[in-house]
């Protein structure tokens, strides 16, 4: 028997194998879905999400608790050709190293948690992304038991709910079905390159 031969009859089993599996997944839910860890590409990651319900014509929205007004590939894509089927709310003021001001980074992360849950309560919206909400639940300007308990109790069965950044909370993660870490291995911000549009923003 060829190589050519061999392979095939390896491809066909584990085909087969492959299809017995996907004959049993039916089910569908909207998802709960983490994008934490270290690495870069969380918010990537998500957005490629929001895109594809773009492409697929579903309505969608976006949250971003933490990023300020700059200027970014996405949001401004979404802004200038998108905006019918995509609603997107800058509520952040910058990292909270920038803003150094507590009370106001809470107030503006508590005003983008009233946005997330509305867009999240109307069924239209099939994905609703909230980037960076796990930095606003690190330093407590959102409780996360009560994100917890509003995903749980209120969210409908058929939307997706994203969220993005670092050191996600393990209650989060509890209730989540997605859950996905970013491993950094290597960076280039450590040899001195800074963040680079089209990359980073």
């Amino acid at each position: 028997m060829s190589d050519s031969e061999r392979h095939a009859m390896k491809m066909a089993k584990k085909k087969a194998a492959r299809d017995k599996i996907m004959a049993t997944k039916t089910d569908e839910k909207g998802l709960i879905v983490v994008h934490t860890g270290k690495g870069k590409g969380k918010s990537s990651a998500a957005f490629g999400m929001i895109f594809r319900h773009i492409a697929h014509g579903m309505k969608c929205g976006v949250v971003q608790f933490i990023k300020g007004g700059m200027s970014t590939g996405e949001r401004d894509l979404i802004l200038g050709k998108f905006s019918d089927i995509c609603s997107f709310h800058t509520m952040g003021e910058g990292f909270t190293w920038e803003t150094q001001d507590r009370d106001r980074d809470t107030e503006m992360a508590q005003a983008a948690w009233e946005k997330a849950k509305e867009l999240i309560r109307d069924e239209s919206n099939r994905m609703v992304l909230l980037d960076e909400i796990n930095i606003a639940l690190r330093y407590d300007y959102i409780d996360v038991n009560e994100v917890v308990t509003f995903l749980v109790e209120e969210k409908p069965a058929m939307t997706h709910v994203v969220m993005t950044g670092r050191n996600a909370k393990d209650d989060l993660i509890e209730i989540a079905d997605l859950v996905t870490e970013m491993e950094l291995v290597k960076h280039p911000f450590r040899s001195g390159v800074k963040a680079q549009i089209g990359v980073e923003f």
